[in-house]
């Protein structure tokens, strides 16, 4: 009966923890009305390098009095050019200008303005623009969104007429360039759309030059604006490639002296391009659009630095962070995908070898020095992802040369965590090493989630705020490492404990991980919660012993769909402008636009899978593990048999990556972060098993006390793949008793061994007689007292 309630009892833990974690989220006051009159000024090109007192004085007094932060200017396009940018800023999402571009470059925007009135402007390609964003991309985006929100509108310049035409292409009030006194045409209505022009090139001198321009202009703009009014200068696309973050201001009453921040970045600081239309009709108190913009409200938040140089200096830090991270992180992955591969290979024969033959014949075993660096290596392997997050705690995109510096960094940071594993009593176990390894990368991961995710945020291992997916919160790479550190680390405790209480241990480690990962406050990922509360229902169902059943895989598939369930429910009861992704998409369904959704998850699916250096990584450990591990030379069944909580993590690891990455869009991304640990940590465990697989080791005198010459004594069957009884495979010898001590009979309870001839093996390796060594776990001491039949069998 107990058996039966059990799965039930742990599935509604795990639901109830996932939906806590999910539902919790900050308390926000909804931003309200504080201006009469809005005007948008953008400078295509601006980066927070190109401001300071002497070249744009009148931007730099603005920035002294209003709010500041970092804009992303994401659009349709990679990368955003000016047209493109423009044209989300008054769609309000990801919107791009149609014809035929070469890919990566930004040619100047062929835009046609027609003025038949001499008041407004027309747009006679807007048409067919609003054709390619609504049926050719997947955003679905409406251009012209903002300037159709409002009664009236005003542009001044190309650009501006861009993002101000309806989607019919009128433009309500327009002047191709700044008159010298435009307060009269700035206060014909409540919303404006000034472009001051492009700043552009890597050239110091001609970007200061043309930054001084711009400035000039502005110092007309403010000097004529209506009164109670708010102004947003925007740095509103790239000029050229690579992408870069840029400058975002707002002056006006309810932003002073603060951090720009949105609820689509979540991160203080930091703005997208599609927040600036829902900021933009907030302030002025109107309603948004039927269809809702991408981007959230801008707001203004405190903490920003008194010294403006100071506070500057954050935001240009990051940026040139972000354009370091993406040259850096390509490399990286693309090394440790290959050094992965390789020494997978190199493992291959050691597993070939690793089984020592009790008889004079076999193959020569492999020199213990050579094993000892072999796994040396894998335990670096599967620091490396950790090692090089921590590795942002140091500046090094600062210097001229940042792959260079990261690499020293990240090196030295791997060679002393490598270290740190090696000096632990444990490492000698076989457990030893992967427990360790779990243990510091779910340690490293859940400090930086908890301490706001400052090392993920452009890091080299993390997410860059110059894709626009992600500002806070775990990523793709952390969230893959995280959950398997977290799993593993929960079978390794498991694995300790009687097999009655093992479940509840899995539960109560993983359940703590899905807080973390789905909590708004940290990690800040729903979909990577209920991917780990699914993978973690497995883990939990098959930790005492026995394999995935079908009621099993039942259990933890209802266990995912009652969390999904009830978050969509709970989500979906909120304010649109307040709901999660998975209520957005539920909603979408409702109104027929979900396609959408589905259509950039599978498209974002299959360009991950065939450009991430990730998939790699995951396909190289899926082969390795069925074609080597799994085999009967491979080690890991017999691993498996014996310490059946390991086999439930690795097995929930893999259901929580595959699902996690599958429905994030990241293909197997996730699945091979998570591979870049857990894969080197069972092949150096399943070496270790193999090593000792020939060892004998004679009954223990309680267990057959219990069992009598029959079995087990309560008659119960063993579902744990012959290893452990209930007590677990981790029978110790009292302390200070060594492996000998453990080996020894008692003489009142039953006759000594037979002796057996010592076989002509090489010194210090050991023979059948020599039984484990000194440190060998006693889950291995279970299993070598069982028949050389049933050890084969493993």
């Amino acid at each position: 009966m107990r058996r039966r309630i059990a799965p039930v009892l742990l599935t509604l833990v795990v639901v109830a923890l996932g939906i806590t974690a999910l539902t919790a989220r900050p308390g926000r006051e909804a931003p309200g009305r504080t201006a009469d009159f809005v005007v948008l000024v953008g400078v295509a090109g601006l980066r927070w390098e190109d401001v300071d007192p002497q070249t744009t004085p009148t931007l730099w007094r603005m920035a002294q009095d209003g709010s500041i932060g970092s804009l992303s200017v994401r659009s349709a396009h990679r990368p955003t050019c000016p047209v493109d940018g423009w044209l989300t800023l008054g769609a309000g999402s990801y919107a791009a200008w149609n014809g035929s571009r070469q890919a990566g470059a930004c040619p100047p925007a062929q835009v046609t303005v027609e003025q038949p009135d001499g008041i407004g402007a027309n747009l006679p390609d807007q048409e067919s623009v609003v054709v390619h964003n609504q049926e050719r991309l997947p955003w679905g985006a409406m251009p012209g969104a903002l300037p159709e929100s409002v009664r009236c509108s005003v542009a001044v310049g190309p650009g501006a007429a861009v993002a101000a035409a309806r989607p019919f292409g009128r433009v309500d009030r327009y002047a191709p360039t700044l008159p010298a006194d435009p307060a009269g045409l700035l206060g014909s209505c409540v919303l404006s759309i000034v472009d001051l022009g492009t700043i552009s090139g890597e050239d110091p001198a001609a970007r200061a030059s043309a930054a001084r321009e711009a400035d000039t202009r502005l110092a007309r703009v403010l000097a004529a604006r209506p009164p109670r009014s708010l102004v947003l200068v925007a740095g509103v696309s790239d000029t050229d490639v690579p992408s870069r973050l840029h400058v975002a201001v707002a002056d006006g009453p309810g932003w002073e002296h603060g951090w720009l921040t949105s609820a689509s970045t979540g991160r203080e600081g930091y703005l997208q391009l599609v927040d600036l239309a829902p900021t933009a009709l907030t302030a002025l108190g109107r309603p948004m659009p039927e269809r809702l913009f991408l981007g959230r409200p801008a707001e203004s938040v405190g903490g920003r630095p008194a010294d403006l140089a100071a506070a500057i200096a954050e935001p240009a830090d990051a940026d040139r962070e972000a354009a370091a991270q993406r040259r850096v992180a390509d490399w990286f992955f693309t090394l440790l995908a290959g050094a992965q591969v390789l020494l997978a290979v190199a493992v291959l024969p050691l597993l070939r070898r690793a089984r020592r033959h009790a008889g004079p014949y076999g193959p020569e075993p492999v020199s213990r020095r050579v094993v000892a660096v072999v796994e040396l290596l894998l335990v670096a392997a599967a620091l490396a992802v950790p090692a090089a997050l921590l590795a942002d705690a140091v500046p090094w995109w600062r210097g001229e040369h940042a792959g260079v510096y990261f690499a020293g960094v990240t090196v030295l940071l791997l060679i002393a965590a490598t270290a740190v594993v090696r000096l632990m009593p444990g490492y000698a176990g076989t457990l030893g090493p992967l427990g360790a390894v779990a243990g510091l990368t779910t340690l490293t991961v859940g400090l930086d989630v908890l301490t706001g995710a400052r090392l993920q945020l452009n890091g080299v291992v993390g997410y860059s705020a110059l894709e626009g997916g992600r500002y806070a919160g775990l990523g793709t790479v952390g969230l893959g490492v995280f959950l398997a550190g977290a799993l593993l680390s929960a079978g390794w405790l498991a694995q300790r404990v009687r097999r009655s209480w093992r479940p509840p241990v899995m539960v109560a480690v993983g359940g703590v991980a899905v807080l973390v990962v789905g909590s708004a406050y940290l990690g800040s990922d729903p979909i990577g919660a209920i991917a780990l509360t699914a993978g973690l229902s497995v883990a939990a169902a098959i930790s005492a012993g026995g394999w995935l059943t079908i009621s099993r895989l039942a259990w933890a598939t209802m266990a995912g769909l009652a969390l999904t369930i009830g978050f969509a429910v709970l989500d979906l009861r909120r304010p649109a402008a307040e709901r999660g992704s998975l209520g957005r998409f539920l909603a979408a369904v409702g109104d027929g636009t979900g396609g959408l959704t589905v259509h950039r998850s599978s498209t974002a699916n299959f360009e991950t899978l065939v450009n991430s250096p990730l998939t790699v990584l995951a396909l190289a450990g899926a082969l390795l593990v069925w074609f080597a591990l799994l085999q009967p030379w491979g080690g890991l069944k017999r691993l498996f048999g014996i310490y059946p909580a390991m086999r439930a993590a690795m097995a929930g690891t893999a259901v929580a990556a595959v699902i996690g990455g599958v429905l994030a869009g990241d293909a197997l991304d996730v699945a091979g972060a998570a591979a870049a640990l857990v894969v080197p940590m069972a092949a150096l465990a399943a070496l270790r098993v193999l090593d000792h697989s020939t060892d004998r080791t004679l009954p223990d005198p309680a267990r057959q006390r219990d069992e009598g010459p029959g079995g087990t004594g309560d008659g119960s069957d063993d579902d744990s793949g012959g290893g452990p009884d209930d007590d677990g495979p981790d029978r110790p010898a009292p302390d200070g008793a060594g492996v000998d001590a453990a080996r020894t009979p008692d003489p009142a309870v039953e006759p000594a061994a037979a002796t057996t001839p010592p076989s002509p093996r090489a010194p210090g390796r050991g023979n059948g007689t020599d039984g484990p060594p000194a440190g060998t776990d006693a889950g291995e001491r279970a299993a070598a007292g069982r028949s050389s039949t049933e050890a084969t069998a493993s």
